[in-house]
């Protein structure tokens, strides 16, 4: 059972999905309403998807406060420890491939406080899914000391509601793969 503000954005993703506009189950960034979210807007942020290396573009002042610096165009990545991005890349890539929300339970601080960080894609001016949206929703108040690291570790990932997307299969047709 994820946290009420995750579950929040994952229903309200889910809702801008299923609209006519929405195209492949992914909606338009245009089709998002930021008043919407209410007060979980400080813990929202904005990435571009391209490339290999999503970019924030936006990033709510919770989160900028949490990680002690402004966030524009740092890599999404750099918010996680190195032994995290792989999985982190993983489930944006899955979001979006998906065309679902993902999940990621995470600790952060000594104490190992719980949070959990939500991504779900978005379709940009280009009509691409080149957008995340992510939201922080930690299970607790988090209390870190000054000196403690703020990069989060990701500990699990997961797909929330059915794919809207089949997933990819070989196919061969007269001995050739297909994708």
């Amino acid at each position: 059972m994820f946290q009420p503000d995750t579950q929040f954005l994952i229903d309200h993703w889910t809702g801008l999905s299923q609209r006519p506009d929405a195209r492949g189950g992914i909606p338009a960034r245009t089709a998002l309403e930021p008043q919407m979210l209410g007060l979980r807007l400080p813990r929202t942020l904005l990435a571009d998807r391209l490339g290999d290396a999503p970019c924030l573009r936006l990033a709510g002042g919770w989160i900028e406060a949490f990680h002690g610096e402004p966030l524009k165009d740092v890599p999404l990545f750099s918010l996680w420890t190195a032994a995290s991005r792989a999985l982190v890349s993983t489930a944006v890539t899955q979001t979006v491939r998906e065309a679902r929300p993902v999940v990621v339970v995470a600790t952060v601080g000594a104490a190992g406080s719980p949070i959990e960080v939500v991504f779900a894609p978005l379709r940009g001016p280009s009509g691409e899914p080149d957008r995340i949206l992510g939201l922080y929703a930690p299970s607790e108040t988090l209390a870190l000391t000054r000196d403690e690291s703020r990069r989060l570790t990701a500990r699990l990932s997961v797909g929330a509601g059915p794919p809207a997307r089949a997933s990819l299969s070989l196919a061969a047709v007269g001995g050739r793969r297909l994708a």
